[in-house]
């Protein structure tokens, strides 16, 4: 399936407000992807009677790693998409969009390499390998895949109150009947 590399799909709306609506969109779809990740982990004590703790552990982590890596693909697309949106719009227009392009640049997709790279994130080291210690030492990898879940969550959540901000902007008030 060939996914549209712009927002600007419906020539009835104006650009803008089809923008918005189209990375609102989006932003649900990663935020989806995100609960569909923790919803499979808390679903997995129901099989904690039959799988084991070395069996079942690991695949809560690996499971927490497919929902962020999706997730963070999901808003490195949103990003270009965006983009080469705002490429086909006006000055005035493009400027209705700054706050939405400006979380982008404040609150870049993580470079995946350097997000599982524990000699890089010290502080998402340590905290996961004290909440090991406490917990279980199997839960270390664990811990450390959640925390790269919980900033794309972030990212996503930030992202979102940008998006009210603009549609509050570009949207006029709805008369009270």
């Amino acid at each position: 399936m060939k996914q549209t590399k712009s927002y600007l799909k419906n020539a009835f709306e104006s650009p803008v407000a089809a923008i918005v609506k189209g990375i609102d969109q989006d932003v649900e779809l990663g935020e989806d992807i995100l609960m569909l990740g923790l919803g499979i982990v808390m679903m997995s004590s129901f099989f904690a009677p039959i799988a084991p703790p070395r069996v079942l552990l690991p695949l809560v982590a690996l499971t927490f790693v497919i929902s962020s890596t999706f997730a963070n693909r999901h808003y490195q697309n949103m990003e270009q998409k965006l983009l080469l949106s705002m490429q086909e719009l006006e000055g005035h227009q493009t400027a209705l969009l700054k706050p939405i392009a400006t979380v982008f640049k404040e609150h870049p997709a993580d470079v995946l390499v350097n997000s599982y790279n524990i000699l890089k994130n010290w502080k998402r080291t340590v905290k996961s390998c004290l909440g090991g210690l406490l917990i279980n030492p199997f839960w270390m990898p664990i811990f450390y895949v959640m925390g790269i879940q919980i900033n794309a969550d972030k990212n996503l959540a930030v992202l979102n109150k940008a998006i009210m901000r603009v549609e509050q902007r570009i949207m006029p008030p709805k008369p009270i009947e």
